[in-house]
């Protein structure tokens, strides 16, 4: 790890499903972000490629084969100390959001560190599928112009009487805030897009309040400018120093450092038991507000 003011680091992710966070076939979200140099990260890759004998295509499930737990242990030891993943829990994540999005002012904060800690709520509600998609189903505002009345009934129908946090919840704050989602507010992040609290995870872990941290990306429609810089503005008045100093995506075939990334995000996001005490050094649990 660099010991400058600021440090370079690459990212990518594995599970991401778009809105479809209910899927319980892919419950985690990784995102995971390396330090190496692009000439470090161009090593590991030929070492992987010579490994698996590819020379193009290569991905994380070839290194679960269990013919390849060699070149697994060697890649996960040899970023130790170089690499972090951060998982979300895409359920516990959903049911967080209810409380962020109709008891709190929304914030860049929610999902994160520094957000409120709704794990109690979380917990409770983690069952609730019917009404966890019922919140999903009415957070879809994507081309969206008119409240969707059904969907606030079918929240509303479904929402347990058995959990007190959910009493302020009425209808008309969500209308007000399901009305500005459809407006665009730029102040309310995007209700159903993990990556951006992944991503400031990602940013106060690397940053860990002492220095700035240029970020490199694979391509990710979620990751807009607007978003990124208005996450980098939230960090920079809660954290110094500024936690977010660059942001810059690119095409991960042209990135050994983000290949390496996604690698490492790709075999978290599969973690077997087997697998725990590798990936320990790497993964960090959900935040406060969506444990696993």
């Amino acid at each position: 790890m660099t010991t400058h003011s600021w440090v370079e680091v690459a990212c990518d992710e594995s599970g991401f499903s778009g809105t479809n966070l209910l899927d319980p076939t892919s419950p985690v979200i990784t995102h995971a972000s390396v330090d190496l140099a692009v000439p470090e990260a161009a090593d590991v890759i030929d070492v992987l490629r010579s490994r698996l004998r590819r020379r193009t295509e290569y991905k994380a499930n070839q290194l679960l084969r269990p013919e390849q737990r060699p070149a697994l242990e060697w890649l996960l030891t040899s970023l130790r100390g170089r690499a972090h993943v951060h998982l979300i829990d895409k359920t516990g994540y959903v049911a967080a959001r209810v409380l962020e999005l109709f008891t709190e002012e929304p914030s860049y904060g929610a999902g994160t560190s520094l957000g409120s800690d709704h794990s109690g709520v979380v917990a409770a509600l983690r069952p609730r599928t019917g009404f966890l998609a019922a919140f999903v189903d009415l957070s879809r505002t994507k081309r969206v112009r008119l409240m969707d009345h059904d969907a606030v009934d079918r929240f509303f129908a479904t929402m347990p009487a058995d959990a007190p946090a959910l009493r302020a919840i009425t209808r008309a704050r969500v209308e007000e805030v399901m009305q500005r989602l459809i407006d665009e507010d730029p102040d309310i992040p995007p209700p159903l897009e993990p990556l951006v609290p992944a991503l400031a995870e990602t940013i106060l872990y690397w940053s860990a309040g002492r220095r700035s941290v240029d970020v490199v990306h694979d391509e990710q429609s979620a990751l807009t400018p607007g978003r990124v810089a208005r996450l980098g503005a939230f960090l920079a008045e809660r954290v110094e120093p500024a936690p977010l100093r660059s942001f810059t995506q690119v095409d991960s075939k042209h990135d050994p450092r983000v290949q390496v990334a996604d690698f490492l995000a790709g075999i978290a996001r599969r973690r077997t038991p087997d697998l725990v005490e590798l990936l320990e050094p790497y993964t960090c649990a959900a935040t406060k507000s969506s444990q696993v």
